[in-house]
């Protein structure tokens, strides 16, 4: 299975001083850093997706010695593996460039990523292949221009949630987050699992 994680590396070695160019990008920019490490995050896993979908890949992969299962988990393990090494690029980046972050702009950059990976992931195999990597991107990027602004839209009218959230203990709130990130995560990588195995190609 660590060979299959180690193939997304392989197969994108040339666009890596792009993906470096393009968090590069970002902090000029003036990006919120939170911003920056989602991505940074995001370009290696979902690039890898865009390629098996174009290539077919899927085919070559269950003709190898490896389970549907393995295949699926080297998703999403290596999704978080390649969400660690965007991260320490873009935190040696912003350093370089003297902006300042912090450890709550990762973790906040770092949640997104994996909520947003928990919800296309699995669109990858529901589809039919062609038209996914567009939908994927142009809902990230129609998520970021308006999310906050929907965000601000319901905290401002749902005075109750907004009101225990603020309740809440900075340790307690980060907890909490971070659980539930893990939960829908891993119900994600099982609806994957089980739409791959049940999947004809």
């Amino acid at each position: 299975m660590f060979n299959l994680i180690r193939r997304d590396l392989i197969l994108q070695k040339k666009l890596l001083l792009i993906y470096l160019l393009m968090v590069v990008f970002f902090i000029m920019m003036d990006k919120h850093p939170a911003f920056t490490f989602l991505i940074a995050s995001i370009l290696i896993p979902f690039n890898t997706y865009t390629y098996d979908e174009r290539a077919e890949t899927n085919i070559l992969l269950n003709s190898l010695p490896y389970t549907r299962k393995e295949i699926i988990a080297s998703r999403y393990l290596g999704a978080i593996a390649y969400m660690g090494v965007g991260m320490a690029v873009a935190s040696v980046a912003l350093f370089v460039f003297n902006k300042p972050f912090t450890l709550t702009d990762m973790a906040i950059g770092g949640g997104l990523f994996l909520v947003f990976a928990s919800f296309t992931f699995p669109m990858f195999y529901i589809f039919k292949p062609g038209y996914i990597s567009t939908v994927v991107l142009i809902s990230f990027l129609v998520l970021s221009a308006v999310g906050p602004s929907v965000f601000m839209f319901f905290a401002e009218r749902l005075t109750i949630i907004s009101n225990f959230i603020a309740s809440l203990s900075m340790p307690v709130l980060y907890m909490g987050a971070t659980a539930v990130i893990i939960v829908v995560y891993a119900v994600s990588w099982s609806v994957t699992t089980v739409i791959y195995q049940r999947k004809v190609f």
